[in-house]
């Protein structure tokens, strides 16, 4: 089966190299699991970012290949893609556009097997838009990564950035939605990080994407593509207390129907909410995806499994969604469109 992961991680060594190399913030230091811890200003503490899987292209590439299908992926940044926001206007510009650089890179070498997402920095609008137009007319990324804070500000919904979100409409563009470790973190402190990572990123980016439905952004810009990690993290199951609650944003709609106007990928460890996913999206708007290498594909797959699907609708969720929905082209495609 020919398959397309929706939700994976590729962080470039080089640029995490560079950071050590750095005699100032931000900074790196190489961690125990072959990854590295991260500070993005003298203040802050170090933040472990990830481990020696992350890291290697090639080696997740022969990971995928055990698994006994073809799977392309798509890089999105995770967690990380914060970073790029909590620094000042000028270095969080500069390391967006050393990222981006990697990611185009990782498209060239693996072209139609990896398709990457920018980095993008949200602390100046401008600086946002020009790093985007690079990144998709020099750079040629397939879409970008909204970190679920501009740093420690939750109002990823700031009228300042309305003319980002309407040229991110206007080039059509997926917007990948993943929590960070910025917001909810201290208070879920403890239990060597269980509650935070079990119920702090699922909160983000619920709290992130109800941001941007109640601010009427989403219905000033019915385009948008937003990408929800996670299955969507709480709002699905939350959907009618949302719908009875939020009237006093006077919307013109109910806050559900914004919800549905989203998409999301299958990460979630267990059988039923995966198909829950999929019931309150609608299978034209739920693409495989597994979190790699924070999860285990063989454990997605073994889980959807479970999940009754007719043969169209496995090719969906698995392969058509992806390309539908992130407007992933063939190489040779990319190449004609480009000339």
């Amino acid at each position: 089966m020919h398959i397309i992961d929706s939700h994976f991680h590729y962080w470039p060594k080089r640029f995490f190299e560079n950071l050590v190399n750095r005699s100032g913030a931000p900074f790196a230091r190489p961690n125990a699991k072959g990854g590295y811890d991260v500070r993005a200003t003298v203040a802050d503490e170090y933040q472990s970012m990830g481990w020696d899987a992350w890291h290697d292209l090639d080696k997740q590439f022969e990971h995928m290949d055990g698994l006994g299908h073809r799977v392309d992926v798509v890089g999105s940044i995770g967690p990380m893609s914060v970073f790029f926001s909590a620094l000042s206007k000028e270095e969080g510009k500069d390391k967006a556009l050393e990222w981006n650089e990697e990611m185009s890179a990782a498209q060239r070498r693996y072209p139609g097997r990896f398709w990457g997402s920018a980095a993008i920095p949200m602390q100046d609008t401008q600086t946002a838009i020009d790093v985007l137009e690079d990144a998709v007319g020099r750079l040629d990324l397939m879409g970008v990564n909204l970190p679920g804070s501009v740093g420690r500000d939750p109002r990823i919904d700031a009228e300042r950035l309305e003319p980002y979100y309407a040229r991110v409409e206007e080039l059509g563009l997926p917007m990948f939605l993943h929590p960070t470790d910025m917001i909810f973190s201290a208070m879920l402190d403890g239990y060597n990080g269980a509650l935070h990572l079990s119920l702090g990123r699922v909160i983000e980016v619920s709290v992130a994407a109800s941001r941007l439905i109640l601010s009427g952004l989403m219905e000033r810009h019915p385009d948008l593509k937003i990408v929800l990690s996670h299955t969507g993290g709480a709002l699905p199951y939350q959907s009618g207390r949302m719908d009875k609650n939020t009237k006093a944003a006077n919307l013109p709609r109910p806050v559900s129907e914004y919800m549905k106007r989203m998409y999301t990928d299958t990460v979630s460890p267990h059988s039923a909410g995966m198909k829950f996913a999929i019931e309150y999206y609608g299978i034209d708007r739920v693409m495989y995806g597994t979190d790699y290498p924070c999860w285990d594909p063989a454990t997605c797959l073994s889980l959807l499994q479970d999940v009754p699907l007719s043969e169209a609708d496995k090719r969906k969720l698995y392969y058509d969604n992806a390309r539908r929905i992130l407007g992933l082209k063939d190489p040779a495609a990319a190449r004609i469109a480009a000339e």
